[in-house]
């Protein structure tokens, strides 16, 4: 398994595809190439690469799986709306005492899922503090979540859980991006420009968190807070939820800084859906902050594997913004 010192040692790769580039395997190393000129843009050492996001059309060879296989590197590549096609990763799947233990979990123990749920909450909470603003809304939504904080653990039924991170989601996005014109939130239903970039960095979150579970072997459809859903990996859905603040932060902080705009959207049967051209910039805005806490991440995972594998007799991870 990876340590401390693999995650600081190696880098994160995100590799624009849309604007006609070429990964190759070329004396040993990874090649990045324009398509066109073929003129090398930049190469690097396999045995420094922790994972590759590749947005965008390429060709996978099997020079290259054999290079990710041999040095446990995550390969995922996207469509330009950053969905995944192809995910691959090795590192762990021979764990099947933890996946074991995944499938003998109790539906029923909430004790990991509400500790899941207060963290999402805290960061909630952290970043309306962060907005720094005293609006009405503002105040109630952190009343809402310093009192949510506290009711968590008395909670005993899967539903009241549901109900509470329901209610606090709301009052905390109202809150949080009111001075933007804030409708709702609308999963997947892209309504206005934010809705549409909340979903691809969410969707670029979920890619991310899952590199890192499939580290320790999990099994990411087997979930303890997202119950078995047909093709939806409850586990990462999970474990993303800490970190959801993070990409809230982004999207607030890009709109105000101008970096999303309406014209950079098509708006198709009242869908806003981003310009195939502008999926670049908008995936910078995302992917700077992810592997800046790369750390963070498999510091949290890594915390999480050895709780779960101890039945609990170690503690869960709490991520804080």
């Amino acid at each position: 398994m990876f340590t401390h010192k693999d995650i600081e040692f190696r880098s994160i790769f995100v590799v624009n595809c849309i604007e006609k580039r070429n990964l190759k395997v070329s004396m040993g190393e990874l090649l990045l190439e324009d398509s066109t000129t073929k003129k090398t843009l930049t190469k690097f050492p396999f045995q420094k690469i922790l994972a590759i996001f590749v947005i965008g059309p390429i060709s996978i060879t099997t020079p290259l799986i054999e290079k990710c296989k041999k040095f446990n590197i995550a390969l995922v590549v996207m469509k330009s709306n950053f969905r995944p096609v192809f995910f691959y990763s090795k590192a762990a799947e021979a764990n099947y005492l933890l996946r074991l233990k995944q499938y003998s979990f109790d539906k029923n123990n909430l004790s990991i899922a509400k500790v899941l749920v207060w963290n999402k909450v805290l960061n909630q909470l952290q970043a309306l503090k962060n907005t720094r603003k005293k609006s009405k809304s503002i105040e109630t939504a952190k009343a809402l979540c310093k009192h949510s904080l506290e009711e968590i653990d008395s909670i005993v039924d899967y539903q009241s859980l549901m109900g509470l991170e329901g209610r606090v989601s709301k009052s905390y996005f109202s809150a949080f991006y009111e001075d933007l014109g804030w409708k709702g939130r609308y999963p997947r239903t892209k309504i206005d420009v934010i809705n549409s970039v909340l979903d691809l960095g969410y969707t670029i979150l979920f890619n991310y968190v899952e590199v890192f579970i499939k580290m320790f072997g999990f099994d990411s459809y087997i979930g303890v807070y997202h119950r078995l859903w047909f093709k939806r990996k409850s586990l990462v859905c999970d474990l993303m939820e800490a970190f959801r603040p993070l990409v809230d932060i982004q999207v607030r902080k890009a709109l105000h800084l101008g970096q999303i705009k309406v014209t950079d959207f098509n708006v198709s049967k009242n869908e806003y859906i981003l310009k195939y051209e502008k999926y670049p910039d908008y995936s910078k805005i995302f992917y700077t902050v992810l592997v800046k806490n790369k750390s963070e991440f498999f510091k949290y995972m890594q915390a999480y594997y050895r709780s779960f594998m101890s039945d609990g007799a170690k503690k869960l991870p709490i991520y804080e913004l």
